[in-house]
């Protein structure tokens, strides 16, 4: 099984126990070990991956970290374990005081669901303060698993992961800002925006204030048209291009009026992760419509497997039964589409 099948495996896992794992020790056994096995390390091996690893600081003798994985007898990785339900971010002074004691050049804090990724580039033997980079194992993405394929087993280049991690730290810090300018666009920032032709009279703080919200819907609405194109012109490549042409004249008519949002795209991820066992991902397709969007087997419109729509105020999928009749079930957001795996599932299966 490849990288990428086992940690999506292990993300839907995640999703199911979490809210029944209580304890850090039920954390590491369900969540942490088996993801550091899907990087092909022997956890069970102490020559290799070492449970309570001694790391003295100071004074302070008998102080230990949860693991070290140890090449060539050195620790290269410090891994620090708390249960999925603790907030990570009063936890990584713990890990600073363990990282100058040895060798290691990365340092882990994960509670299961979060990885942070640590390492020494802003002084030596010294962890920094911010990791370079931080895994959300609930919403993985293709980028997301190409950066962890770093830390395999057999592919562990440290000078590599080491030369791209400083890029990759700042990168992060960057997108980070600009989410929460997306959240909530500061005044410097609509300050900005208006004295680049936007608005010419008087930048007062009332008009600053009425800027807010339009400059936030303006930046989500130029996001949800650069992803819906790249989205389209992506999965253009997989079409079948046996279609009939009239009916590619109906679905190119149909996208002019369109505008695929990041929530229907995000829906699509999941319903190809739920069948990712039944089939090859790239023949599952989706095809948008102004009064919902649609999920299909092999872009035919006669196999569709599961419409969605998210542009009401009663949320809502539609699945075929046995008799291709369409049942709606209601969703408060599109993580409920889980709860729906076996439906659609069998959707699929009907098709093959």
């Amino acid at each position: 099984m490849e990288l990428d099948e086992k940690l999506y495996s292990l993300s839907e896992r995640i999703k199911q126990l979490k809210d029944n794992i209580k304890t850090e020790e039920a954390t590491k056994q369900s969540l942490i070990l088996p993801f550091f096995q899907a990087l092909g390390y022997d956890v069970f091996n102490p020559l290799e991956f070492v449970p309570e690893f001694t790391a003295d600081v100071g004074i302070k003798k008998g102080e230990k970290v949860d693991w070290a994985i140890l090449k060539d007898n050195e620790p290269i990785i410090l891994i620090e374990a708390k249960p999925c339900s603790d907030d990570l971010k009063k936890h990584d002074s713990q890990l600073f005081r363990y990282f100058g004691t040895t060798k290691s050049r990365f340092a882990i804090l994960t509670n299961g669901i979060i990885y942070k990724f640590f390492s020494d580039l802003d002084q030596p033997n010294v962890m920094d303060k911010k990791p370079f980079y931080i895994l959300d194992m609930e919403n993985l993405t293709e980028q997301s698993i190409t950066y962890v394929e770093k830390f395999i087993k057999n592919n562990l280049d440290i000078d590599n992961i080491l030369n791209t991690a400083n890029d990759l730290k700042y990168l992060n810090l960057t997108k980070i800002a600009f989410k929460q300018l997306l959240e909530n666009p500061s005044d410097d920032f609509v300050r900005l925006l208006l004295n680049m032709g936007v608005y010419d009279g008087v930048k007062n703080q009332k008009i600053i204030d009425k800027f807010k919200p339009i400059t936030k819907r303006a930046m989500n609405q130029l996001i949800n048209e650069k992803m819906s194109t790249k989205f389209k012109e992506t999965l253009n490549n997989d079409e079948n291009e046996k279609e009939e042409e009239n009916e590619q004249e109906e679905i190119s008519e149909e996208q002019n009026k369109i505008v695929t949002t990041i929530d229907e795209l995000n829906s699509f991820a999941i319903v190809k992760s739920l069948l990712r066992k039944e089939v090859e991902p790239q023949r599952i397709t989706y095809k948008d419509t102004e009064s919902y969007f649609g999920i299909l087997l092999d872009n035919n419109i006669r196999k569709w497997i599961i419409r969605i729509n998210l542009n009401t105020r009663n949320n809502h999928i539609f699945i075929p039964d046995e008799n291709k009749k369409s049942i709606r079930y209601d969703i408060n957001s599109i993580d409920d589409i889980y709860n729906y795996e076996k439906e659609i599932v069998e959707s699929l299966k009907r098709y093959l």
